[in-house]
């Protein structure tokens, strides 16, 4: 062997000998695992339009109730037959496939109209806070590029001019009453061909960084999300027709939208419409009409284990709890659990983007597993899950912290005319990335341990931190700013800046945010700091900010 061809030899040794070392030969790659439901998949009929699909009961729950207020109650029939006259009297206002139509309503039967009516034009339903300012609704309106708005009389001031509206109550000048339009012919409605890839839902999330983006659900992706909780022998979700669903979250909201509205509907129960949050009048609310199942988020939990009037009340009718949109904490859920002895509490874990739910506690399903205290559940079925380290982007086995990754029919079509964005959330093998970290453990339940997203969940509300400093360095006084979370007992956590000004104090500088967003926005402590700590590419490195609030506390 001349010395050359040793050299050789003893190189290919050398680099399978590393090779050994990593456990990674040069014709194999790193295992992948992948986790899916404990309960088998199911057929999804997500040919079917939204509406079709959300009404399928309608030929047996005809007479029975669907929606639930203060002051009136609605069959499925009469639903059904009011968002048919709606879509017809917007069809006369030139609504057609395609458009965006706003909703910026509370909680209300006129949201449920609204929205049904839009997607059985094959039109796209756009929601938004109607606390939101002016200003937030304007921004919404230009991205959503919105022709009408449904709304109360009070918020037509913040939309502004050259568009139709709708107010559920008196009109103002120049716009239209819901009444009226709804009393449009059903058969009036245009036949519409609808694609299960169309648009049906456009809601603004700022993803795992960053400003508000459009998040584009699908008829497909949605009536997939929601048969993955409904359908099948053992749905993960088991609603009857003779439950009724508390529905005092925003309907605004994806969680409400989707695991309230939509999944009740499918599945025959009734919905209880709470247009605001107080705790007498809801319990009362409740303990009238049985509500036997309560979709609800952390703060609300905390009022219900801590007010004193949950004892006067008989809540007995309420079987299953379920609480979304953020992390509960396991003291807070043994607190409930020992505040409802007789019903099953259990977590999901959603986001806007995964249309919307990852997981869900088994413990809902028709013939329930046990489920962990703190966990979110297994993942839903006719998808997939992975968990990835951030670093390398290899899947990782049971019990290893890493990215939470979601594939499946459910997730978004994209964000809307933003490709990049879009690119860098969904990868080229369709795996959504959360943000979120978390592990699966070895009975195939998952936790939620950190977030590598920068958004700050104030009582579930996301607080995008670029947002308020965008805001923030517009003021002439400020030169930089930066935004980041404050833990907080309530809240779960609070927005406070740190900021490079002259001239302000504390107080200003709040002022100066709250007249321009909505109350869950605004800063809750302003610090005064020489610079902004940055990488040497720009990026704010929030870590040292969060060690300064630990340290000031």
């Amino acid at each position: 062997m001349s010395p050359k061809e040793s050299i050789a030899v003893e190189t290919q040794q050398l680099s399978q000998c590393c090779a050994e070392m990593l456990n990674i030969s040069s014709n194999s790659k790193p295992q992948t695992h992948i986790f899916r439901s404990k309960l088998p998949d199911i057929p999804i009929p997500n040919h079917l339009p939204l509406h079709t699909y959300c009404f399928h009961k309608l030929p047996r729950c005809a007479h029975r109730p669907c929606l639930i207020s203060a002051t009136s109650t609605y069959t499925y029939a009469a639903t059904h037959r009011a968002s048919r006259k709606l879509a017809a009297g917007m069809s006369k206002l030139g609504i057609k496939k395609s458009d965006v139509v706003m909703i910026l309503l509370p909680n209300s039967p006129e949201f449920v109209f609204s929205f049904m009516a839009t997607s059985m034009l094959g039109a796209v339903v756009t929601t938004a806070n109607p606390s939101y300012t002016a200003a937030e609704i304007s921004k919404q309106l230009a991205t959503s590029k919105a022709k009408l708005v449904v709304t109360h009389s009070v918020h037509v001031p913040k939309i502004g001019y050259g568009l139709k509206v709708i107010t559920v109550d008196d009109p103002p000048e120049n716009c239209l009453r819901f009444s009226e339009v709804s009393e449009a012919e059903e058969s009036d409605i245009p036949e519409v061909e609808i694609s299960p890839e169309d648009p049906v839902v456009l809601l603004f999330s700022s993803g795992t960084t960053g400003l508000a983006k459009g998040v584009v659900l699908t008829h497909k992706s949605l009536v997939t999300s929601v048969a993955q909780q409904v359908e099948g022998e053992n749905p993960n979700l088991y609603l009857k027709e003779e439950d009724v669903v508390l529905c005092v979250l925003p309907l605004f909201h994806i969680f409400s939208m989707h695991s309230v509205m939509m999944v009740a509907l499918r599945a025959g129960s009734g919905v209880l419409l709470i247009e605001r949050f107080e705790i007498r009048s809801l319990l009362e609310m409740v303990e009238k009409h049985r509500v036997s199942v309560a979709m609800v988020v952390p703060p609300l939990v905390v009022a219900l284990t801590k007010s004193p009037a949950v004892a006067e009340y008989d809540l007995r009718s309420i079987r299953m709890v379920m609480s979304g949109a953020a992390p509960l904490g396991k003291e807070v859920e043994e607190a409930l659990k020992n505040r409802l002895p007789h019903a099953i509490l259990g977590q999901g874990y959603g986001m806007t983007e995964a249309g919307p739910v990852l997981s869900m506690c088994l413990g809902f399903a028709k013939d329930p597993y046990p489920t962990k205290s703190g966990s979110c559940g297994t993942v839903v079925r006719n998808a997939e899950l992975k968990v990835i380290d951030p670093r390398t982007g290899y899947s990782l086995p049971r019990n290893k912290h890493g990215e939470i990754c979601i594939r499946g029919q459910q997730i978004m079509k994209g964000y809307l005319n933003d490709e990049k964005a879009t690119a860098a959330t969904i990868d080229v093998d369709g795996w959504l990335h959360t943000g979120d970290i978390g592990y699966v453990d070895d009975d195939d339940e998952i936790f939620i341990v950190d977030r590598v997203k920068e958004l700050i969940k104030f009582k579930g509300y996301q607080v995008p931190p670029a947002e308020l400093e965008d805001l923030l360095v517009s003021h002439p006084c400020i030169a930089d700013a930066a935004v980041v979370p404050q833990n907080d007992d309530v809240a779960g956590e609070v927005p406070v800046a740190f900021v490079v000004g002259f001239h302000l104090t504390e107080q200003a500088v709040k002022d100066f945010v709250a007249k321009q967003v909505v109350f869950y926005k605004r800063l809750h402590k302003v610090y005064f700091i020489d610079a902004i700590p940055k990488s040497q590419s720009g990026k704010i490195l929030r870590k040292e900010l969060k060690a300064k609030l630990t340290n000031t506390s």
